[in-house]
């Protein structure tokens, strides 16, 4: 912590502008050597000349010095915002590391800024993963945990937790005497409460889990329905080898494309059927992978051929797995249609052409993905936030039976268990170790 630290926090490339970021005790110092400056004052945006450590012009940049501890890592940080490009931004980054610095971890200015009380871990979780976002949707989720949504939820939950450990040592005064009815319904009401609204978040936070990393969308159908086709009409070129010979696809393809404000991985799958053909299998085994990890199934049909039993396979893929968003499409609309309706008129199909395009299929995706997204229920965005949360249910749920029963230091102890896995998903941690895998995690410069 006593280290002044630096990075270039701008992506690597080229661009319009840089930024290079300096942190810590030696930050105003070196921005002086770089500036030929004596006087830099906080908050103020200089346009100034730089040079390198053989006082050789580098380039002119704009220079704002943040003073300790009104910062984001709450020493004192200057940032050079110098003309984009690799070369420049590189040469200013040598040069602050030349005058003492060193270059800064990944996610090392945001460690700081947790140890020096700016932020807590949920504010650091959100910031992470909103450079990740894949949807307008996340950003506006993780701008609100980034305003102490989370934390809220978190402090809440202990309050409620504590209030029920306080009951407990009024009833353990009660001993040797009837525990009182209505503290022990007051306990119970509490915790079924709180439990009832983590189960909430937890079940919407698996559901929605696809804003932030990018929903996974399967394309399924049997051989030659068109599932390529499709494919290489969201990307707007030949990404996948259309032909007219079945089984083309022997592997799955995923490619990431925007739908609307949704940036989704879209899967590409080989045609599921009985075969015989080693290679194909192994596609055909990968395809019903896809199907597992998928959040949403685009079953895909061909409206010219009759309704067969490989058909009925996809039908059977997609009752399975209920508990994932469907859409299913009948493609080559554009020809005399044969196929059976009565096998998925329940699904409200919807009837597309390659040859015409899949504008109503685009529509259909888009509309259930802006669907996921609606509501203003809270939402955990990292596995760890989940875990917590489930450990904490757990320990509420094993609490229960040792109060019913009288058993009041299991009770209590159960309960304090469940406080402090609450409380880990926004208080410090113990180990230095899980922060460093933590911010880790985190881009260089952030």
């Amino acid at each position: 912590m006593h280290s002044t630290i630096a990075a270039i926090a701008t992506a690597h490339g080229v661009s319009s502008i840089s930024i290079i970021r300096v942190s810590g005790t030696a930050a105003f110092k070196i921005a002086q050597r770089v500036a030929h400056k004596d006087k830099i004052v906080p908050r103020h945006a200089y346009l100034s000349s730089i040079y390198n450590q053989d006082d050789i012009l580098i380039d002119q940049a704009i220079i704002i010095y943040f003073a300790a501890p009104n910062s984001f890592t709450g020493e004192d940080i200057v940032e050079f915002q110098c003309h984009g490009g690799v070369v420049v931004a590189q040469e200013v980054l040598d040069t602050v590391l030349a005058y003492g610095a060193r270059l800064a971890e990944p996610g090392e200015f945001s460690k700081r800024a947790f140890l020096n009380g700016k932020i807590d871990l949920t504010e650091a979780e959100a910031i992470s993963k909103l450079i990740e976002a894949k949807s307008l949707d996340a950003a506006k989720i993780l701008a609100k945990q980034m305003k102490g949504e989370l934390r809220g939820f978190v402090e809440e939950s202990r309050e409620a937790l504590l209030r029920s450990l306080a009951y407990s040592e009024v009833m353990i005064d009660y001993a040797e005497e009837d525990i009182p009815e209505d503290i022990l319904e007051s306990i119970l009401s509490q915790l079924h409460a709180l439990t009832e609204k983590i189960t909430k978040i937890v079940d919407t936070s698996h559901r929605r889990r696809g804003l932030i990393e990018g929903f996974k969308v399967a394309i399924v159908g049997k051989p030659n329905v068109g599932k390529s086709s499709l494919l290489n009409a969201l990307l707007s070129y030949e990404r996948a080898i259309v032909s007219d010979i079945a089984g083309t696809t022997r592997d799955t393809i995923e490619e990431q494309v925007r739908i609307g404000s949704h940036v989704i991985r879209m899967i590409d799958t080989a045609g599921i059927r009985e075969s015989q053909d080693t290679i194909e299998k192994i596609g055909i085994d990968r395809s019903i992978r896809s199907v597992e990890d998928a959040d949403v199934i685009i079953a895909l049909f061909d409206g010219s051929r009759p309704f067969d039993e490989e058909d009925e396979n996809i039908v059977s893929i997609i009752r399975n797995h209920r508990e994932k968003q469907s859409i299913v499409a009948i493609n080559k609309s554009d020809l005399p249609q044969v196929l059976e309706m009565t096998h998925l008129e329940k699904y409200a199909p919807i009837a597309v052409s390659a040859k015409r395009g899949f504008s109503r299929l685009t529509d259909a995706l888009k509309k259930l993905l802006d669907s996921i997204g609606e509501g203003e229920e809270l939402m955990l965005v990292t596995t760890r936030q989940i875990e917590a949360v489930e450990r904490a249910k757990q320990e509420i749920l094993n609490a229960k039976e040792p109060l019913l029963s009288g058993e009041l230091e299991f009770f209590s102890y159960h309960l304090q268990e469940a406080v402090k896995a609450i409380s880990s998903i926004s208080k410090p941690f113990d180990s230095e170790e899980i922060l460093d895998r933590m911010f880790g995690e985190f881009c260089l410069g952030k």
